[in-house]
C-alpha cells in the first residue's frame, strides 16, 4: 500500500501553516458527511467551543485528541486529513469504520491554539493536570473518557526541532511512546498492546523515513495524560510529530502523522506475543536532544582582545505576529557542540565574527551578523 500516496491525495488544503485555530477548523466540520457525529461537548476558559467528532460502529473503541497544546498543530492537520479519508467510500475506510469506533476531539486547547501557547488561558500545561483536573479542558478529556470507555488512547503532539534519532544523526521526524505506568517504567500487558501499535505503525512509516522515526523518553509522570490513563488500564499511545528536511511549515510532516493514523488500524490482535512486540519496539531509537537550527562551526573571535575558534548555535523562536507565526534565529549555545548537528550548518573558516561592534556572539541575541565583512547572515540564514 502506498500510504504516501494515501496522504498526498486526502491531505486537506484549507488547513496548513504553523498557526491553527479553532476558526480554522470549524468550517472543516461541513464538508463532513452524515457518517460523523458532530458535537459542541464543552467549552475552554475563554468559553471557545470544544468539539467531539464521532465515526464509526465497531467494537474497538479509540480515543484520540489533538492541540492540547495549543502550538503543536501538525497533529491537528494530520488529523483532519485521516479523517477526510474516513469521509471518502473507499474499501479501506469502510472496513475502519465498521471495525472501529472513533471518538476524536481535534483541538482540545482552542485558547492556547488562538494565542499560539503550550498553556491554556489560565496558564496551565494541560499535560500536567491529569491527576489534579484543575482545568475544564482536561475536566472535559477525563469526562468524555469515563464516559466512552476506549479500548485505546491517541495522544498527539509535536515535538521541537532540536530531537534527533540516537545513533543515526538525523532529524527524529515522528516519534512515538508507549507510556509507562509505575516509576519503574515495566511492562505489563496494557503497556505492551501500546508498542503492539507503534510496532505497526513503525513498520508502515520505516520505508519513508529511514531512521528517522524515535522513541519518545518514558519517564513516568502521572500528572502526565498518557501516562495517567496508562494507570487506568488503558493502552495510550503519544504520538510527536517532528521535523522533516526544511520543513518548518510541517506540511510533510503531517502527511507522517496521516501515515500513523491510518496504519494504526490495521494490525492491533488479541494476543500479544511479549518477547517479539517488546523486541521490536525497544529496536525503535530512542529520541536525542542533538540538534539546533543553525550551526555555525570554525568562527573567528575576539573576547577581551583574546582571538578563539568558537563553534555556536542558533535557534527558530517561533512567534505569533498579526495572525503569522513567524521564526526568529536567537543565539542559543557557544560550545564545541560537537556532539550536536544543525539543520543547517556553516562552515566559517576562521573568519571573525561582527554583531553591532562586538566580535563575540552573545546568547540571546538575533542571528544577524556577519563573518569578515565577507558573509552575511540575516535570521541565521546566509544571504551574501
Amino acid at each position: 500500500m502506498d500510504f504516501l500516496a494515501l496522504a498526498t491525495k486526502y491531505l486537506v488544503s484549507d488547513v496548513k501553516g504553523k498557526y491553527i485555530h479553532l476558526g480554522m477548523i470549524e468550517p472543516l466540520f461541513n464538508s463532513l458527511n452524515n457518517e460523523f457525529e458532530i458535537t459542541i461537548i464543552g467549552q475552554s476558559v475563554k468559553q471557545k467551543n470544544i468539539y467531539q467528532v464521532k465515526i464509526g460502529s465497531g467494537k474497538t473503541k479509540i480515543l484520540i485528541w489533538s492541540q492540547m497544546h495549543g502550538n503543536e498543530p501538525t497533529t491537528t492537520k494530520g488529523l483532519f486529513d485521516f479523517l477526510n479519508f474516513l469521509n471518502s467510500d473507499s474499501e479501506l475506510a469502510n472496513t475502519i469504520k465498521h471495525d472501529y469506533t472513533l471518538l476524536c476531539l481535534p483541538m482540545l486547547n482552542p485558547d492556547g491554539a488562538h494565542a499560539y501557547t503550550r498553556e491554556n488561558a489560565n496558564a496551565v500545561d494541560l499535560n500536567r493536570d491529569a491527576v489534579a483536573e484543575t482545568q475544564p479542558e482536561m475536566q472535559l478529556l477525563k469526562r468524555i473518557y469515563n464516559e466512552f470507555k476506549p479500548d485505546f488512547c491517541y495522544n498527539l503532539h509535536d515535538q521541537r526541532t532540536i530531537f534527533g534519532t540516537s545513533d543515526y544523526n538525523l532529524p527524529a521526524t515522528i516519534s512515538f511512546l508507549a507510556p509507562a505506568f509505575d516509576n519503574a517504567c515495566t511492562y505489563n500487558s496494557t503497556r505492551l498492546k501500546a508498542a503492539e501499535v507503534i510496532n505497526t505503525m513503525f513498520e508502515a512509516l520505516n520505508p519513508y523515513l529511514p531512521n528517522q522515526i524515535g522513541r519518545f523518553d518514558d519517564r513516568y509522570n502521572v500528572n502526565c495524560t498518557g501516562d495517567y490513563f496508562m494507570t487506568q488500564g488503558t493502552p495510550t499511545i503519544l504520538f510527536e510529530a517532528g521535523h522533516f528536511n526544511s520543513d518548518y511549515n510541517r506540511e510533510e510532516s503531517r502527511k507522517f502523522v496521516f501515515v500513523a493514523l491510518l496504519s494504526s488500524f490495521l494490525g492491533k490482535s488479541e494476543n500479544v506475543v511479549v518477547d517479539n512486540v517488546l523486541t521490536s519496539y525497544l529496536r525503535i531509537p530512542h529520541n536525542n536532544k542533538c540538534f539546533f537550527d543553525f550551526i555555525y562551526r570554525n568562527v573567528r573571535i575576539i573576547d577581551n582582545n583574546v582571538e578563539k575558534i568558537i563553534n555556536f548555535a542558533a535557534q527558530y523562536q517561533e512567534v505569533l505576529i498579526a495572525d503569522k507565526v513567524e521564526f526568529l534565529a536567537i543565539i542559543s549555545k557557544i560550545s564545541d557542540l560537537e556532539n550536536f548537528f544543525g539543520h543547517v550548518e556553516y562552515h566559517c573558516e576562521s573568519m571573525l565574527f561582527s554583531l553591532d561592534g562586538k566580535n563575540y556572539p552573545e546568547i540571546g541575541a538575533k542571528a544577524t551578523f556577519n563573518i569578515d565583512n565577507l558573509a552575511f547572515f540575516d535570521n541565521g540564514i546566509k544571504i551574501i
